[in-house]
């Protein structure tokens, strides 16, 4: 296979063959049949306008954009228009099991959101980065040992061979486990593992979250001595946040927190990193939540979060942390925002579908004996519970039982830590437009404004009146998702290379002329 060098990448051109591996008949015979009938460039061009989104919703209809101060239609778009007769739209999952090119988009896009808090602009001023910047942890409690991978090769869980578990088990494990084992994550015993009370958790994880960020700000109050209503005027709490699926099965919460004076990002904060660092682990500490018993049977239990609260300074100040650099930081949770709970329902690892069977188990449990059969209607889109039921905070767990409980955001932030998700995706799309105008017009983009331009928060002068209809989802031949995928691989290889070669750049090239930094793919 030809390989890429330091100045071309072998794979990137109009000409550069496609990887796809091994084909079933299907999919080489759909292939084949492209080529026969010559929709292969209409394909192409698809694949093209989709980013190679591996499962596309196909839609059929029309739409106009309307000028709002004049009422003409200066646009119409018509699904019969495009190259294969159908609207072929993304399906933006995050998920990179699911579609590897949407959920890289993804992952750009919250790099792009955390980065731009962490160093400013697209509207947020530069002086954030003179602001203490914390990097912090939470973790969940242990509900029972589990095997694992340990430091430096360590053994599983060394103890002596004498050391049993009530139920006969032994509670040692010798082996040196790699990352891939599907013995990680499991229970050494799991009749010892509490596996209800890790369910009711996961459940109750959002609402920890939410306690901690008021604890927090309830510190800082108490730090800074005045009242938890007048700490606006002193200081402002920002934070970016995601959550990352174990191995066990739980989540952890990773999360960006950064001080701002009382005017907001850019304003002088009022107190050093080491103190916000003391206060993080206090309310860490101090965050207690209280969940209910599934039914009469059960115990009502107060959640915390596990012992183990990792807190790192990565900007004191406008000086450096200890050994993070924020570009590290902003990759690490842009890698998680795209990753799933792990629980594959054609191969689920045995702990993980016990969650599973717990998560549908308990649901059951809250809703027993309801004289209206509300358990019947929780596989419902929107389902219509009996009043008892909708007051239960169980009734709907089931629901999540492939997310194993956890029902919250996976990637989340402040109002003003940042730009939002939405407003990349319309500076993407006026980029587009503008970009589509400049080559109607044949005249060069011009480039001085287009920031301001693309993240403006002008209000719209078109409107756009669709009528749309969902034709399927997924590509027409099976030999179409062989050649999106390949084509997403390759893609995503060549911005592999293209940010190695950033990376091996000197460090006076890693901003542009005007102090800018370079806006490329994510590392």
């Amino acid at each position: 296979m030809t390989t890429a060098t330091r100045d071309n990448f072998w794979g990137h051109g109009p000409d550069a063959p496609l990887e796809l591996g091994d084909l079933s008949q299907s999919e080489v015979q759909s292939i084949v049949e492209r080529l026969g009938d010559a929709t292969m460039p209409a394909l192409a061009e698809t694949l093209t306008k989709t980013g190679n989104c591996a499962h596309p919703v196909r839609l059929v209809g029309r739409s106009e954009t309307v000028d709002l101060r004049t009422g003409e239609i200066v646009d119409t778009f018509r699904s019969a228009d495009e190259p294969m007769g159908l609207l072929y739209k993304p399906c933006g999952n995050r998920r990179e099991v699911v579609c590897p090119s949407c959920s890289r988009l993804y992952a750009r896009d919250t790099f792009e959101l955390i980065s731009t808090g962490l160093h400013g602009g697209k509207g947020v001023p530069t002086a954030v980065r003179a602001n203490p910047l914390l990097f912090v942890t939470l973790t969940a409690p242990s509900f029972g040992p589990v095997h694992g991978v340990r430091e430096g090769k360590h053994p599983c869980y060394p103890r002596t061979r004498l050391a049993m578990c009530p139920h006969g088990r032994r509670l040692t494990c010798w082996a040196r486990h790699d990352s891939d084992d599907p013995r990680v994550g499991a229970p050494l015993c799991g009749d010892c593992y509490d596996t209800e009370s890790a369910t009711i958790w996961q459940w109750h994880a959002p609402e920890l979250w939410r306690r901690f960020t008021i604890a927090l700000g309830r510190q800082l109050a108490a730090d800074l001595g005045v009242r938890d209503r007048d700490l606006k005027h002193r200081a402002r709490l920002e934070y970016a946040k995601v959550a990352e699926f174990q191995a066990r099965g739980l989540v952890h919460f990773h999360a960006l927190v950064r001080i701002d004076g009382p005017d907001g990002p850019g304003s002088p904060a009022p107190i050093p990193a080491a103190r916000l660092e003391d206060a993080l682990r206090d309310a860490a500490d101090a965050v207690r939540c209280t969940a209910p018993p599934v039914d009469d049977a059960d115990v009502e239990r107060v959640l915390r979060f596990g012992a183990q609260t990792h807190v790192r300074i990565v900007r004191a100040g406008s000086v450096a942390g200890d050994g993070i650099t924020t570009e590290q930081v902003a990759a690490y949770l842009a890698k998680y925002s795209t990753k799933a709970a792990g629980a594959d329902p054609r191969h689920p690892l045995p702990h993980l579908a016990r969650l599973t069977e717990f998560c549908r188990a308990l649901s059951s449990r809250a809703l027993a004996g309801c004289p209206f059969a509300c358990e019947e209607r929780t596989g419902d889109r929107h389902p219509r519970l009996c009043g008892d039921c909708a007051q239960n905070p169980y009734a709907l767990l089931g629901r999540w039982a492939a997310m194993l409980g956890f029902r919250g955001h996976f990637s989340t932030k402040s109002r003003r830590y940042s730009v939002t998700l939405g407003a990349l995706r319309r500076a993407r799309r006026r980029f587009q437009g503008l970009t589509a105008e400049a080559r109607r017009r044949a005249t060069p983009l011009d480039t001085r404004e287009l920031e301001r331009q693309l993240m403006a928060d002008d209000e719209e002068t078109t409107l756009v009146v669709g009528s749309w209809a969902y034709d399927g989802s997924g590509w027409p031949r099976a030999g179409d998702k062989a050649l999106a995928d390949a084509a997403a691989s390759q893609a995503r290889k060549y911005a592999k290379w293209r940010a190695e070669q950033r990376r091996n750049r000197p460090a006076t090239t890693d901003r542009t002329s005007d102090g800018k930094r370079d806006q490329g793919d994510m590392r």
